[in-house]
Parts: C-alpha cells; structure tokens; sequence
C-alpha cells in the first residue's frame, strides 16, 4: 500500500490547512488511519487517527478543538484539516494506515502502523 500526502505549505499563525493522504488501496475504509507530526530535533508523534470499523476518532490534546480528521473512502483518501495553526504545528505531517485494530491505547503508537507517507511540510510563522 502507497500512502501519498498532500496540502502542505506555509502559514502565518491563526490560518489554516488541509492535509491529503491518498491510498493505493481500495480496502481504505477497513484501516485505521493516523497523522504524525515530527518537528525538527523532536520525536515523531501522534496527531491523530480515524478507524472506520467502528468511527472512532483520535486525537492529541494538543490539537484537540483545532485540528479534524475526516475519511473518503470513496477516494480512498484521510484528510487532516487544521485550523488555528501555532507555532508550535511546525513540523512534518506523516500519514500511516494499518488494517489492524486501532483503538485509545494504540492509535499513537508508531509500531500500530504499516504502511507510512513520505510526508509534507507544514510551516507556521508567527
């Protein structure tokens, strides 16, 4: 499975993004599907996922309020919509999928993941 971002950019704080992962799959809709963040000098982590088996959504506290996770299965494509960027969002975006179970205890977890993006660089400045 070939996981594609897209959407990527550079904005000025409060401005927003919508972040693309397409999949080489037509079995999209039974994965789990997260976004990673990494930030220069920091660890990859968990922004947030979606596992349509059951339509649980995760998130990070923080991105909590701000930042949307939604599913097209139809395109076979998660979307990360990112709204009241900071700062502190500065990093590189990577979407994962598993066809595992994805659940509160996992979903942040990189070893939950399969099959992962490049990844897109999203910039925020003050």
């Amino acid at each position: 499975v070939r996981l594609v971002e897209s959407g990527g950019g550079s904005v000025q704080a409060g401005g927003s993004l919508k972040l693309s992962c397409t999949a080489s799959t037509n079995h999209f809709s039974t994965t789990c599907a997260a976004w990673f963040r990494q930030a220069p000098g920091q660890g990859r982590e968990g922004v947030g996922a979606s596992y349509t088996a059951d339509g649980s959504l995760y998130y990070d506290d923080s991105v909590k309020g701000r930042f949307s996770i939604s599913q097209d299965n139809a395109k076979n494509t998660v979307y990360l919509e990112m709204n009241n960027l900071e700062p502190g969002d500065t990093a590189t975006y990577t979407c994962a999928a598993s066809f595992g179970i994805c659940w509160a205890g996992s979903w942040a977890s990189r070893a939950n993941y399969n099959y992962w993006g490049q990844g897109t660089q999203v910039t925020v400045s003050s």
